[in-house]
């Protein structure tokens, strides 16, 4: 059965408009209690959010929808989504919330949900909570309502937690690191951890107000943290998302180090230890086909899933990979966590530089990636992927590439998008049948 409210990432949404309200958070909060209410135990769920100004809003609704069936409340304030994740499972939560759009501007806002082991609900928990949201919802009698308080070293718990994932035999001495929060859920606890592994810290994107979380900092805009890098003398640049479940790097040069990059650092490197499970990597469709070629030279495999680390991450629990991600960022080391970690996940880029002792420059660009192109085309409503001139188009493109290369066009799971991404030896052409695409999108979505 089709979704209604949950993507592939909760439920995100522009804030204050339907189905991002608060009336709408107080619902979810309610409908997810009541479905976890299970076991004869006092029951408790978990909530952390990023910085945006809407997250009291919404937090304060939740609280109010969890504690009117029962449910009671620990605030964590913010915090990234894997440190929430975590925190769900070391307090014995029974669920655990993330308010976030992650890498959204602060104009929206999302719920994404975890359940007592950490993890991202399954279709069939989301379908349940969606099943409830349509019905109405037993309230708690008067003496079982919930209660609420806040926890003020979860900070704290994060970052030594974080810290433990670094190898022990390594130190930071001595590197200078600049450190992108993005004005998000890290800003205080990236640069923290940082420091007390002795790094030299530059921290930017630390000053959030609520309205400047993602904006002109943080992965997915890198400019200040590329300029940051070189004006500074730094060895690296690290930058997180608003959530802090995503990393990009930046080498010395200033040059951009993407996922797909990071992921076959940290594969050479646990491999060489003996610690890569599953003999490779399990990385979504829009993986660059070089990545795949520099794992098969080295004996190790590239199994590919849907777009969304959730397909990532059921890959590699159902096959027993310990490492997969994104191209976008997001790393998924299981053997530390139950979602994707940017800190932890620059940890394990570090200890790598650290082992090397040579430049990022020479150590994270480990394979030359296919020209690849990606371009989004924003649409209102409809089915512009069923129109008989696109079909037309994808047709005339695929036949066009001929088995060299890649086409993959597909709607967004978070975004009122159709993504367009082609790649090949041949960067011209890619470009043009891209644009070829994007131009027959656009028109049968006027």
């Amino acid at each position: 059965m089709a979704r209604k409210y949950f993507g592939t990432d909760g439920i995100r949404g522009l804030t204050n408009v339907a189905p991002m309200t608060a009336e709408m958070a107080m619902k979810v909060g309610m409908a997810a209690g009541k479905h976890f209410q299970r076991g004869d135990h006092r029951h408790r769920v978990v909530i952390g959010k990023d910085t945006r100004l809407s997250g009291y809003m919404l937090e304060s609704a939740m609280v109010a929808g969890f504690t009117s069936v029962g449910m009671d409340v620990v605030l964590l304030g913010p915090m990234p989504t894997p440190a929430v994740a975590m925190l769900t499972t070391s307090m014995r939560a029974d669920i655990g919330v993330m308010i976030s759009a992650s890498h959204n501007p602060y104009s929206d806002n999302g719920i994404k949900l975890f359940g007592p082991d950490g993890y991202k609900l399954s279709d069939e928990d989301e379908a349940a909570i969606e099943a409830l949201l349509a019905s109405e919802v037993a309230l708690a009698p008067a003496a079982e309502i919930g209660r609420a308080r806040r926890v003020e070293d979860a900070r704290g718990r994060y970052i030594h937690f974080a810290k433990s994932t670094f190898p022990d035999d390594l130190r930071l001495d001595g590197l200078k690191v600049v450190v992108d929060c993005a004005n998000g859920a890290a800003y205080q606890v990236a640069p923290s951890a940082l420091w007390e592994l002795g790094a030299e810290v530059v921290a930017i994107g630390v000053e959030p107000n609520g309205k400047n979380i993602n904006d002109q900092v943080g992965s997915t805009a890198p400019t200040t943290l590329q300029e940051t890098v070189v004006a500074s003398g730094a060895a690296i640049g690290i930058a997180l998302d608003g959530d802090a479940d995503r990393l990009i790097v930046v080498d010395e040069t200033g040059a951009i180090v993407d996922g797909d990059q990071l992921m076959a650092t940290i594969a050479g490197g646990w491999a060489r230890q003996g610690r890569l499970a599953g003999g490779g990597v399990v990385a979504t469709v829009m993986s660059n086909l070089g990545l795949e070629r520099h794992l098969a030279a080295q004996g190790l495999g590239l199994v590919r899933t849907a777009v969304g680390d959730r397909y990532v991450l059921e890959k590699m629990r159902a096959s027993g990979y310990n490492l997969g991600g994104e191209q976008s960022g997001h790393i998924i080391l299981s053997d530390y966590a139950t979602t994707g970690d940017g800190l932890v996940a620059a940890l394990q880029v570090l200890a790598e530089l650290q082992r090397a002792g040579a430049p990022a420059s020479e150590v994270l660009h480990r394979f030359d990636p296919l020209p690849q192109l990606l371009k989004n085309v924003r649409f209102k409503g409809g089915q512009p992927l069923e129109a008989e001139a696109v079909k037309a188009a994808i047709a005339e493109s695929e036949a066009e590439l001929d088995g060299s290369g890649r086409l993959l066009i597909r709607k967004s799971g978070t975004e009122p998008l159709i993504r367009v991404m082609a790649e090949g030896e041949d960067r011209a052409q890619i470009e043009r049948l891209v644009d070829r695409i994007c131009d027959a999108v656009q028109k049968a979505a006027a």
